[in-house]
């Protein structure tokens, strides 16, 4: 069975309809670029209804010691999820002002790309494939890009790992289907328009996670 993770959640409405229908992790994310940008305090005051009903993930990039303290403070969250260009050592440290566990995000474009992952064996709880983003691009994700499915397939990791870039409510049972990901992450392909998520596409794509 493939578990869920909604990421880039900024209104209560949408943050229900993900714990309605199953996700078993949503994110808040903490980067002032991102058209999903939440201050911590605002993320720790909407995330709270979903604490003991999903786990919940703070998506960060090259935080600051502060930022990550500020995070463990008030979040709490139960996984801090490294999209930026951290290093295990620094995912050592990172666990240890927030006492939670880590998703590592690696940029992918071809085969060559998943050796990344042999680094993350003893620094990351789980991995996250995502599609890398375009030379000269703001974000590090959540830009719609898909990389290609079938590199995946048949492969194992040391870690639980997630499927992620350009996911949708119409690709991503084939795409579970294609490289038996275990877990799968989706943020634009659940939006009308850039930061802005539509319940029923979530609602959708969580139903065709469950199809898989």
């Amino acid at each position: 069975m493939t578990l869920a993770k909604i990421c880039g959640l900024t209104t209560p409405e949408t943050l229900d309809v993900a714990l309605d229908h199953g996700a078993a992790f949503v994110g808040a994310v903490i980067f002032e670029k991102s058209p999903r940008h939440l201050e911590p305090l605002h993320a720790a005051t909407l995330f709270d209804r979903a604490r003991g009903r999903a786990r919940i993930v703070a998506v960060v990039v090259d935080p600051s010691d502060l930022l990550l303290t500020t995070l463990a403070l008030s979040l709490r969250p139960d996984f801090v999820q490294l999209h930026g260009s951290e290093t295990p050592e620094r995912a050592h440290e990172v666990r240890r002002l927030t006492k939670a566990g880590i998703i590592k995000a690696l940029p992918v474009r071809d085969a060559a790309d998943l050796a990344a992952a042999d680094a993350w064996k003893d620094a990351a709880d789980h991995l996250m494939f995502d599609a890398r983003p375009p030379e000269g691009a703001d974000l590090p994700g959540g830009v719609g890009h898909a990389f290609d499915w079938t590199i995946l397939s048949g492969r194992a990791f040391d870690r639980p790992w997630f499927l992620a870039g350009g996911l949708d409510p119409d690709n991503v049972t084939r795409a579970i289907r294609m490289t038996g990901a275990p877990l799968v992450d989706v943020s634009s392909g659940v939006e009308s328009a850039p930061g802005v998520k539509e319940p029923a596409r979530i609602a959708a794509f969580l139903e065709a996670v469950a199809e898989a």
